[in-house]
């Protein structure tokens, strides 16, 4: 009776065994990727002679196979810093933000202004980059889709106290900067593969010159 009951603690333990081993293998398979990205940096002259350069430093993304657990989910989070640097005191408008594309070659893209990636920077001084979605990383593309988003959402008040967003930093001076961590993608009703890669617009405008500048980071796979 003994040697009985040691038997099926015996073969409990190894039950045991073998179901963690099969949950740590589980693991193994869906485990995160973590993707360290390049950054860059792009510099315009204006025509009345002030330099602006655009650098994103720091970027990476972590991807997760799937959050939803369907070959249709993407999940990935993603981290960066945009910083600029002007030759005469100007100031400017800092717009971080991602391009999200479903079956779709979303390389191209400019180092200036317009319609490119998704994103309409062509609106003029007092008008803000026009994205797919204002801000937030939750999206929803089919085949052939693209969409951006605005790594910014900051709650701001008017002088009579209405609330408003803003997918913006505000600098004065020559420099400015735009950190962000663990900002969320998450990507549902693609079927194939999808790309992501970032975006930095700036709005600089001087004494004699309004203007954007765009450097666009280089693209990644979510899967």
């Amino acid at each position: 009776m003994i040697n009985r009951k040691k038997m099926a603690r015996a073969a409990g333990v190894g039950a045991a065994a073998t179901i963690a081993m099969g949950l740590f293998s589980a693991g193994a398979a869906n485990a995160d990727t973590f993707v360290p990205l390049p950054g860059g940096e792009i510099s315009k002259t204006l025509v009345d002679g002030t330099v602006v350069t655009v650098r994103m430093v720091g970027e990476s993304a972590n991807i997760n196979p799937s959050m939803g657990a369907t070959p249709l989910h993407r999940n990935a989070w993603v981290s960066g810093s945009a910083q600029v640097e002007l030759s005469n005191d100007a100031g400017g408008r800092i717009f971080p933000g991602y391009t999200v594309g479903c079956q779709v070659n979303i390389s191209g893209g400019g180092a200036t202004g317009g319609v490119e990636g998704g994103v309409d920077w062509s609106g003029g001084d007092q008008v803000e980059p026009e994205a797919g979605a204002n801000s937030g990383g939750t999206l929803s593309l089919g085949p052939g889709q693209t969409q951006s988003f605005y790594v910014l959402d900051l709650e701001l008040a008017d002088d009579y106290g209405n609330e408003w967003h803003a997918p913006r930093n505000v600098f004065e001076g020559t420099s400015g900067s735009v950190t962000w961590a663990d900002e969320t993608i998450g990507l549902s009703g693609c079927a194939g593969y999808a790309q992501a890669r970032s975006f930095v617009s700036v709005e600089v405008e001087t004494d004699n010159v309004s203007t954007w500048v765009t450097l666009w980071g280089q693209p990644f796979s979510l899967g």
